[in-house]
């Protein structure tokens, strides 16, 4: 069941790197890749981006709740139950968690 307010993420994030991706899950956390820097909240805007794109939501169902300054994030996501947010992953991720460009630009 979907909470009312959305449903928690986990996200490792990988700023600085050479394409848009998102790479699978470690444990619980989704690892994603950004090309953005670190800088004035460039990567946290990008990887919201990436998320929505992946998660076929508006990247205002995406907020930010912790980690604005790590590698390490919790994003909610409205409207969508974990399983819902994994499934949707798995359809671009694939079951064997292989990285993908899928979302690149």
């Amino acid at each position: 069941m979907t909470r009312p307010e959305g449903d928690l993420l986990q996200v490792r994030v990988q700023p600085r790197a050479r394409e848009r991706a998102v790479v699978g899950w470690q444990g619980t956390a989704l690892r994603v890749r950004v090309t953005a820097a670190p800088e004035r909240g460039e990567a946290n805007r990008e990887v919201i981006g990436l998320l929505a794109e992946v998660l076929s939501v508006a990247p205002s169902a995406i907020q930010l709740i912790r980690g604005a300054a790590s590698r390490d994030k919790l994003l909610r996501v409205a409207g969508l139950s974990r399983r819902e947010v994994r499934a949707r992953v798995e359809l671009i991720v694939g079951s064997a968690g292989s990285p993908t460009g899928a979302g690149s630009r």
